[in-house]
């Protein structure tokens, strides 16, 4: 079972705004400040709302489907590895061409930043994996509370992209992905070998 520490780390890493903040200053390039913050604003309650109800309803389905924990970690480490490898990738990759622009009524917009930027799968895997793994009600109000920090971060980072983006800060935060793309795909292989470690697959 990992720490609340290392469970911050998961949602982090998983749910936190690292992913988003080049995606987002991309999408919201054209926009003015007033209207970029609403639809983060937006963004951010949506977000809460569905990967709340995501992880709820996900590790409701498991319990009623015998889905067992090792199986939810398994899949949670095949396709965090998947997303992982990509970005480490991503700099090799060829360009691409810009992104078509946001669409002009508001909630289409929100609704396309905020899934899958905001909430991605391997996020709510990641949240279902957490409830499914604790039995404890302090434990688990304490997961939630770091989901929802989590969702804060993602907030302010949204907020204040535009400062965010220039300067050392970005060089700051390049250095970081650069870093935590490595280390994504470490816990990847991490989070498949502990699933091993709870079928006895693997030695302690």
């Amino acid at each position: 079972m990992l720490s609340l520490g290392g469970i911050f780390t998961l949602f982090f890493i998983t749910l936190g705004p690292l992913k988003l903040l080049g995606p987002f200053a991309q999408e919201t390039r054209n926009l003015d400040t007033r209207t970029m913050r609403n639809i983060a604003l937006r963004a951010f309650f949506i977000g809460v709302v569905a990967v709340l109800l995501g992880g709820y309803v996900g590790s409701a389905l498991a319990l009623k489907w015998s889905v067992s924990v090792p199986a939810i970690l398994i899949a949670t480490g095949i396709i965090f590895f998947k997303v992982a490898i990509d970005m480490v990738l991503a700099p090799y990759a060829p360009v691409h061409s810009q992104p078509e622009p946001l669409p002009e009524q508001p909630m289409a917009a929100t609704l396309k930043l905020t899934f899958p930027l905001l909430v991605t799968p391997y996020g709510i895997a990641a949240l279902i994996a957490a409830i499914i793994a604790t039995n404890d009600p302090a434990r688990l109000g304490a997961i939630y509370g770091l989901l929802v920090t989590v969702m804060v971060l993602n907030l302010l980072a949204m907020l204040f992209i535009r400062q965010i983006m220039r300067g050392p800060m970005l060089l700051a935060l390049q250095v970081l992905g650069a870093v935590l793309g490595v280390l994504q795909v470490g816990l990847a292989v991490q989070i498949i070998i502990r699933a091993f470690h709870e079928l006895h697959v693997l030695a302690d």
